[in-house]
């Protein structure tokens, strides 16, 4: 059994409402288990011997079958969360800017993201990895900022979602946990 972090596209945004108790109850009749849920924003760690193309499928058709949208997620190995989480280049806590990771299932979207985003006057972002890039937003102005508004396009939709880095932080520590290993990458 292998640990995996599972991040959620637009729910509980936009009319998608799901409350994560029911969502954990949903995942109970699937090839997982440990499923915990963390925050309101689709964000779940849990374990299996799928891969994390089978984790995606079976996650996404749980959803489409249950509560009747049109489900996207992005899988990652609790490993890859925190090497992810350690190569952002931003802070966690500043007062003047929030750091946010854009996480995407398919490696060719993500990088024409990222050079779209890189064209933008006054956007800040960093390649992370094939799956991933980090970005700063204006504390108070995420919503309105360049990026944002970028990377909110339909077109990225299926394959990206996007996690501020104190959610990745916590998604990380509960994942590692649930592999067995501390926060520094040690068993224990």
């Amino acid at each position: 059994m292998n640990s995996y972090a599972v991040f959620l596209r637009g729910i509980n945004v936009g009319g998608i409402n799901i409350k994560m108790a029911d969502l954990k109850s949903a995942l109970k009749s699937r090839p997982f288990s440990g499923v915990k849920t963390l925050l309101a924003s689709g964000n779940v760690v849990l374990a299996s011997e799928l891969d994390p193309i089978g984790i995606k499928n079976d996650f996404e058709a749980c959803l489409r079958e249950t509560f009747g949208y049109d489900a996207w997620v992005v899988v990652l190995t609790a490993g890859r969360v925190a090497a992810l989480v350690d190569a952002c280049p931003y802070p966690a806590d500043d007062a003047s800017t929030h750091t946010y990771l854009t996480l995407a299932s398919d490696e060719a979207v993500l990088s024409e993201l990222f050079e779209a985003g890189s064209a933008l006057d006054g956007s800040e972002l960093t390649r992370l990895g094939p799956e991933a890039l980090a970005w700063l937003a204006p504390a108070g102005g995420t919503l309105d900022s360049p990026f944002s508004k970028l990377s909110s396009k339909a077109k990225y939709k299926a394959a990206t979602t996007t996690r501020n880095l104190r959610t990745m932080i916590k998604v990380r520590d509960t994942a590692l946990r649930s592999s067995g290993f501390s926060d520094d990458g040690s068993n224990g």
